[in-house]
Order: structure tokens, then C-alpha cells, then sequence
């Protein structure tokens, strides 16, 4: 009886609804020679330019405005993190495939997934009193894979290096759950959990955390530290005054016999039996000149008509190129975006097209416009039912 009873502390965390809120049991000694104080800044300033991007990207899915803030770093293990968080949560795995080796979860309350799923579907109202469906855990996928798809490009620009991750796997567990199922928590191995606060608007108003292995955390610092120290040396300058001193000894050496040639090979032509080869084209130029300043006598060309070519007697013509196939197409519609908004693209991305619902489809024959219509559905296959054919006759096919 006594083991289900929740301590007063994490009553008040319930409470608050404050997901990323620790107690003081988690900062002890051993956190100290874990992580030392520049690392904890260096992955809160990590942390702090992914999640932005991150928040930019959320904003513009939801169409809401979204922040959040600067988060804090601390060590902890799965034990401590399911002995604090009891209740089912949300925790969203993301793996990366390209450039870092590894995985970290963010973990969020099932009623913030129910809000950030209201607001992709449009909805102005939440409803926070309904069961948690596999909808929403799809939602909260599509929008972990949309958000931690910006904060690599941003991770990418940070290390110097290309990071991809592979689409995220939502699922409704309790951390005790988690120790089995999610991979980062399985052990007694120590974690760095980063909490951040995420408020959109006036609907929600939490904390969501990201759990990352402790040595994946140290290697994404050591990258970071020896970009900086490497950048922060004078070779770059060097290679800057270089270039001005390089550059104009290249253009003297190439400049000089390409000035010096014409003036060499005039004196030596000119002063050679080779005259006579050029007196030669210099006087059939001449004798050119001259034949074309001449009266010539112009003719305007007689072209015949092919304007009635279409009643030609011979009707059987069409039999020779009846058995050439030809490429139907249909467009379903059409949508323009920028380079970088296509290398966010992920599974699951929705992309906008500019065609509204009911309205005529385009039909191509090898890419060229011949009619419109609507689709509709035969047996288990879709398809287009004529309803205006395009009767521009002046088209060459």
C-alpha cells in the first residue's frame, strides 16, 4: 500500500504539470565528475539553437506561435527517471542514420500531445478529456520528425557535417515500461536529460525533456570544442593573406607571353616568305567585299500554302502512326518550394498542393495539355472522367 503512495514533492510535480521539473535527490557528486560545467553549458547552447529552429518549424506547422527556452542541462540514469515520472507519458524515439551514431527520446504529457494534434487538424478547441489515440501518437510523430529534422540541418551547420535521422517512433509508455522496451533506458547506465519549457500560445504552457546517452552527449561536445579551438588559431588568416600574394604572380606569369606572342608572331609573318598566304585571304576578303556591294537582284520565295493540308483526300494517312503509344498523364496538382524546404523532407511529409477538392484535374498526352476532368473511382482504382476536351486545332502535336 505504502509503495503506491506518491510523495509530497511529487504531488506538487503532478500538479504543476511540470514534466521536466527534478527533484534535489538528481544533483549529487557523481553528476559533478559526470558532466563539468562547460559541458553543461556547451549542451544547453546546443540545445538552445536546435530547439529554436525546432520552435520555428512547430510554429509554422501549427500555424501558432511557439517558444521555447533556453533548457537545463542534468545527469540522471532510467531508475531515477521512472522512480520521479509514475504516470504514462509520451516518448518519442529518434534514431539517427547519417553523421552521428546513437538515439535520444523526448519524452512529453499525453495532454500535450493531445493539443499539438488539435491544432495540426485545425481545431480551435482542444479536447484534453479524450482517450489518447494512435492519431495522436501519428501527429506527434510527424511533428518530432519535422522538428528534430530542422535541429540536425542546424546540428549539421554546428559540427560541419551532414546529420540526417531516421523517422520517429512514438509510443504511450510509463518509464518503468520504458526500461524494456526503449533502448536508452534500458540499463543503469547514466543520462543526460535536458528540459526544456514549450508554451504556444495560450494552449499550452509545459516542459518536454530530451534524453541522450551521457557519452553520446560528451562526443557531441568534444566535436563542438574542437571546431571552435581549431577555428579560434591563425591559419585562417594565413590562407587569406596568401591568396592576395599568389594571385597577382599567377596573372603576371600568364599575362606576359600572351602579350609578348601577337607582337612576336606579326614581326615574324610579316617579315617572311608567309606574306603571300596572307596577301591571298587578305585579297579574296577584299574581292568578297567588293562581289557583295555589288547590285544583287532579290526575290521574295514562294512558299506553299499547307493551311488545308487537314482535307487532304487520303484518309487512311492515320493507319501508319496508329500504333505509337502515347504517355497519358494526370496532374494532381502543382506546388513550388525552396531547396532547403525539400531536404527537410521526411516520411510523412505532407506537401500542399494547389489544387482545391473538386476541382478538374489536368490531362496530358507526352506532357502536353489535351483535356481536364474529374476522378472517380473504378473498382479499386482511381481514374478521370472527361469533361472538357481542348480544341485549340492550331496545336502541332
Amino acid at each position: 500500500m505504502t509503495d503506491d503512495i506518491l510523495s509530497q514533492e511529487e504531488l506538487d510535480a503532478l500538479l504543476k504539470n511540470a514534466v521536466g521539473e527534478t527533484s534535489d535527490v538528481e544533483s549529487d557528486d557523481s553528476e559533478e565528475k559526470a558532466l563539468t560545467d562547460m559541458e553543461k553549458d556547451t549542451l544547453g547552447e546546443i540545445g538552445n539553437i536546435s530547439m529554436g529552429t525546432a520552435a520555428t518549424t512547430l510554429s509554422t506547422l501549427l500555424g501558432k506561435k511557439v517558444d521555447i527556452t533556453t533548457p537545463t542541462v542534468e545527469v540522471t540514469n532510467s531508475d531515477e527517471l521512472a522512480s520521479f515520472y509514475k504516470t504514462p507519458l509520451v516518448a518519442v524515439d529518434v534514431k539517427y542514420k547519417e553523421g552521428l551514431e546513437g538515439s535520444n527520446i523526448m519524452i512529453l504529457r499525453t495532454d500535450d500531445v493531445k493539443v499539438i494534434t488539435d491544432l495540426m487538424m485545425g481545431r480551435d478547441e482542444v479536447d484534453l478529456e479524450r482517450d489518447l489515440t494512435d492519431l495522436d501518437l501519428s501527429a506527434v510523430s510527424e511533428a518530432m520528425n519535422q522538428m528534430m529534422g530542422s535541429s540536425s540541418t542546424s546540428l549539421s551547420e554546428m559540427l560541419g557535417m551532414r546529420i540526417d535521422i531516421l523517422p520517429p517512433e512514438s509510443k504511450k509508455v510509463t518509464l518503468e515500461e520504458g526500461k524494456k522496451t526503449i533502448d536508452i533506458l534500458k540499463g543503469s547506465k547514466d543520462l543526460i536529460k535536458i528540459s526544456f519549457k514549450m508554451v504556444i500560445e495560450d494552449y499550452l504552457d509545459s516542459n518536454i525533456l530530451q534524453i541522450i546517452p551521457l557519452d553520446f552527449g560528451k562526443e557531441m561536445v568534444q566535436r563542438i570544442i574542437g571546431i571552435y579551438s581549431s577555428g579560434s588559431d591563425t591559419p585562417v588568416e594565413v590562407k587569406e593573406e596568401q591568396k592576395p600574394e599568389e594571385k597577382p604572380v599567377a596573372k603576371q606569369e600568364v599575362q606576359k607571353p600572351v602579350a609578348q606572342e601577337p607582337v612576336v608572331e606579326y614581326t615574324v609573318e610579316t617579315n617572311s616568305n608567309v606574306d603571300r598566304r596572307q596577301e591571298m585571304n587578305y585579297n579574296n576578303n577584299v574581292n568578297n567585299t567588293v562581289k557583295a556591294t555589288q547590285p544583287v537582284e532579290v526575290q521574295r520565295p514562294t512558299i506553299p500554302s499547307f493551311d488545308n493540308i487537314g482535307s487532304s483526300t487520303n484518309g487512311g494517312t492515320i493507319d501508319l502512326v496508329s500504333d505509337i503509344p502515347v504517355e497519358i498523364t494526370v496532374e494532381l496538382g502543382r506546388t513550388h518550394k525552396k531547396i532547403d524546404e525539400i531536404l527537410e523532407f521526411g516520411v510523412g511529409t505532407v506537401v500542399e498542393l494547389d489544387k482545391l477538392v473538386g476541382e478538374p484535374l489536368n490531362l496530358f498526352a507526352n506532357g502536353r495539355y489535351i483535356a481536364s476532368g474529374e476522378v472517380v473511382v473504378i473498382d479499386d482504382n482511381f481514374g478521370i472522367r472527361v469533361t472538357e476536351i481542348d480544341t485549340n486545332k492550331q496545336k502541332m502535336i
